[in-house]
């Protein structure tokens, strides 16, 4: 199919995704597109993090500085742990939350673009447990830069529609799996010694002990 030729917003099955489209979505995540899809808390908008204009157009979508952290999404432990440094002890926590509404804040290694880094050199990770972004991961082999989609601060935009509406102007494609109603992911520091919850949400912070 044509770049020109193809439509914004495509229905794909939430359990068994079409590879036809999850493909295409790859395709233009690497050629530096911008795109947006569910994962297992809310519907992210995201980008290649080698395409450095993409990842200006997230930034732009969201009006965040540049410096403003955002989270990464991988397709499994063994990729995630190329980007970030985990011990052993976070290894086991990683194995039992992940894949998982968390996102956890771990140290980064030199594969992570220093512009993307916070002063202390950490990044937010996430494995979500979705079929339909675990798939676009596994297309495109590598993380993608992630951030949760918002616009009108009256709703949430857990619509695919609405979504469209909203922001379909800014990006090139929405993977639409169907309406979300969720919490948030549960956000944990594994930086120090012990799991620090720094925001609690959809996942169960019981698997941390």
């Amino acid at each position: 199919m044509s770049v020109k030729n193809f439509p914004k917003r495509v229905k794909v099955h939430p359990q068994n995704p079409q590879m036809r489209w999850i493909n295409f979505a790859a395709e233009l995540l690497k050629n530096g597109g911008v795109v947006a899809y569910p994962t297992d808390t809310r519907y992210g908008v995201g980008c290649d993090i080698l395409q450095k204009k993409a990842i200006e157009r997230i930034y732009r979508i969201k009006k965040h500085d540049v410096h403003h952290p955002l989270s990464f999404i991988f397709p499994d432990l063994k990729r995630l742990s190329e980007y970030v440094n985990i011990s052993t002890p976070n290894y086991k926590i990683l194995r039992r939350c992940l894949p998982g509404p968390f996102t956890f804040i771990l140290e980064a290694t030199r594969l992570i673009p220093k512009i993307m880094l916070t002063n202390r050199k950490t990044v937010g990770v996430r494995i979500p447990e979705d079929p339909i972004i675990n798939a676009l991961t596994t297309s495109l082999e590598g993380p993608i830069l992630n951030s949760s989609v918002s616009g009108n601060p009256m709703f949430e935009m857990n619509d695919p529609e609405v979504i469209e509406d909203e922001i379909g102007h800014q990006i090139d494609f929405i993977l639409d799996g169907g309406i979300i109603i969720s919490e948030p992911s549960t956000v944990v520091d594994l930086t120090g010694g012990e799991p620090v919850v720094i925001r609690e949400g959809k996942g169960d912070i019981s698997l941390l002990s």
